[in-house]
């Protein structure tokens, strides 16, 4: 039987042997915690590499995820399908093992880590998610929701502010499900961190109300497992594991410094190492005993078996609760939805209040919310100025998951993180409220969650100068145009009830994409709709007023701009000057459309146009074309009532009607 060095060791020849082959990675970091690996993997991890996908797994984050290699080894080994090639190929062009870990359920890569901190706050997301789906479905007798989420962290995560964010909500949470690694060694990319890292780490966490256990060797097995059954025995608080370890460990020349850190180690110090901690087997050779201990599949074949039969009898017992946890895992919506979300957007539609899409928001929510148990809602300290807040939430707290709300306290960055966390897990549907200037904040964790594919929905209020005496600090400018360049992402600006209506409906039936739902704080009017133009919306752009005769121009608007746009064109009509209106709430979702549709609702033919949005105008070019404009801000706003500001800043009908009648 192998020895437990023998195990952690395969760990560090395979990370070695990748790193040197692409001749660039990050070797220090799986050297130096693959003792700790190995004891939570044997030991105590509970998976099935036979089935990634098994619910009830336990979710393991590499949070410091430059050391990736770590996790493919860790992969391979215990049986999960990712073949010795692909180690071969670490960080070539097609391979499955990235230089960071990117998310592919398939593998057994939970999330796609490597932005420091993210995968710390991702996997507060993921015991979240486990405490309060058990809430929701658990019964005496049925533990069918009971996993624990371990992270692997280092210095790095620890010194960016997102881990406080994500860390102090953690233990205000008392999530005692998650554990976490720290693996202090002591060096970053610049050397040595006691030139510029000095907290107490322990004293921090326990600050945030976390269990600590310090100063654990991170190269004793035994002292690791001992840390570990001190960690799951604590179940009120998540756990910091502080280990001490040696980043390369076992290179002779190299282990302790900077130089194992982002380098090959070199081909001198890799035959070294292997005479070093007494591994005489040739690159990516892992001897058949060696092979057959790291074989996890048996072992995780038996847990989830013993899991299914517990489901089989709770679906006897609890059958509706069954079947609704059934779908809520597949990430399907529920029976009819298609007819009640019909309904749902037409009776909404319906109203001829004027209100701020922020509340418009608010009302789709009181109408899906009751559909969907899914929804997990919060915000960053905003709940009563976002509407995030609907009829159906209920508070999640310390001791009571049972609800669908988080207050999130004014976290931003670590608010969306989280998100992606919650959506990542699975049984969620995360939506997160902010200002959207301050989507600066959260800028990282929104384009991680448009790489992973991850359909949270992020709805970002007071959208414009519109917020008014709140002033340029507080009111985004470049935002918009800024959260378009991000791919896979949509973001919907809705100009009234029924835009805003179908754009969370487009957000609600997202598999693989997340939206920015864009809302302001001051209200606006309905508009006027035949049943025709009320399901084009979907489309991201359509018509939505036509002149009575000739065309001469197209004015193009988003948001609180259409109103306007709609009042130019009025007032142009007067003159003999007919001007459609297109409404474009979402460019991702019109520029998605077959060319025919493009055409209809822009006619080439028709080279006067005019886009009207209040923020920088950048978006709104290849719309109008050389022989258009645009009305935008090209200047930060002002501390002044909504009213004052769009006169200053030219958003009148007047003024757009002018500038139309200058391009004819």
């Amino acid at each position: 039987m192998p020895s437990r060095r023998d195990l952690a060791n395969a760990i560090r020849a395979l990370s070695m042997d990748a790193v040197q082959q692409a001749n660039s990675g990050h070797p220090g970091m799986p050297m130096g915690m693959a003792d700790i690996a190995e004891v939570l993997w044997n030991d105590f991890l509970r998976h099935n590499p036979g089935n990634p996908h098994w619910p009830n797994r336990d979710r393991f984050v590499v949070s410091n995820g430059h050391g990736s290699m770590l996790l493919y080894s860790l992969l391979h080994l215990s049986g999960y399908p990712l073949e010795m090639d692909e180690i071969r190929n670490f960080r070539q062009f097609g391979s499955r093992t990235a230089g960071h870990p990117e998310y592919e359920p398939e593998m057994g890569v939970e999330t796609t880590t490597g932005p420091l901190g993210q995968g710390l706050a991702n996997a507060v997301g993921m015991a979240i998610a486990e405490r309060v789906l058990a809430a929701h479905y658990n019964r005496p007798g049925f533990e069918l929701i009971d996993h624990h989420t371990w992270v692997f962290t280092g210095d790095g995560c620890l010194m960016e502010g997102v881990s406080h964010e994500a860390c102090s909500l953690a233990g205000t949470l008392g999530l005692g499900k998650l554990i976490v690694f720290y693996d202090d060694n002591g060096i970053s990319i610049d050397g040595e961190v006691e030139g510029w890292f000095t907290d107490d780490t322990p004293a921090r966490f326990e600050a945030y109300g976390w269990h600590v256990v310090p100063g654990v060797d991170g190269h004793d097995p035994e002292a690791v497992k001992a840390a570990i059954e001190a960690a799951k025995a604590e179940t009120g608080r998540p756990t910091l594991i502080c280990c001490r370890t040696v980043i390369g460990w076992g290179a002779p020349n190299k282990e302790g410094t900077e130089a194992t850190h982002g380098a090959a180690l070199g081909a001198d110090e890799v035959a070294a190492t292997r005479k070093n901690i007494g591994w005489p087997h040739d690159p990516f050779v892992i001897p058949e005993d060696i092979r057959a201990a790291w074989d996890g599949r048996e072992r995780g074949a038996a847990a989830e078996a013993a899991w299914a039969e517990r489901m089989a009898a709770y679906a006897r017992e609890y059958p509706q609760q069954h079947a609704e946890l059934q779908r809520r895992l597949a990430g399907e919506l529920p029976a009819g939805w298609d007819t009640a979300a019909d309904e749902a957007v037409a009776a909404l539609a319906t109203s001829d209040k004027a209100v701020a899409t922020r509340k418009a928001s608010e009302m789709s929510l009181d109408a899906f919310g009751p559909m969907l148990p899914e929804l997990i809602g919060g915000s960053a300290d905003l709940s009563g100025s976002n509407n995030t807040f609907f009829k159906g939430s209920r508070r999640i707290a310390a001791g009571d998951f049972a609800g669908n709300y988080l207050h999130y306290g004014v976290r931003e960055f670590g608010m969306t993180a989280i998100m992606n966390g919650l959506a990542l897990h699975g049984g969620f549907k995360p939506y997160g409220g902010t200002f959207l200037v301050f989507s600066d904040y959260a800028r990282n964790a929104v384009r991680m969650a448009a790489l992973m594919r991850q359909p949270v929905t992020l709805v970002y209020t007071h959208d414009s100068i519109g917020l008014g005496e709140d002033g340029p600090t507080h009111q985004p400018i470049e935002h918009l145009a800024s959260l378009r360049l991000i791919p896979n992402l949509r973001v919907w600006r809705p100009c009234d009830l029924a835009e805003t209506a179908v754009a969370w409906r487009d957000a609600i039936e997202s598999r693989s994409t997340p939206t920015v739902l864009a809302l302001s704080r001051q209200n606006l009017p309905p508009q006027a709709r035949s049943a025709q133009q009320l399901a084009a919306i979907r489309r991201g752009g359509y018509v939505l007023h036509r002149p009575a005769g000739e065309e001469h121009g197209i004015i193009i608007a988003s948001g609180s701009e259409v109103a306007l746009a709609v009042a130019a064109a009025t007032a142009l009509a007067d003159e003999g000057i007919g001007v459609r209106v297109v409404s474009m709430p979402c460019i991702e979702a019109f520029r998605a459309q077959d060319a025919a549709w493009r055409q209809e609702v822009l006619p080439a033919a028709i080279k006067a146009r005019l886009a009207v949005e209040a923020g920088v105008p950048d978006s709104w070019y290849p719309f109008v074309g050389d022989a258009g404009d645009v009305v935008g801000m090209e200047g930060f706003g002002a501390s002044a009532p909504a009213g004052a500001l769009f006169e200053h800043f030219g958003f009148t009908a007047a003024h757009v009607a002018a500038k139309l009648k200058a391009l004819l």
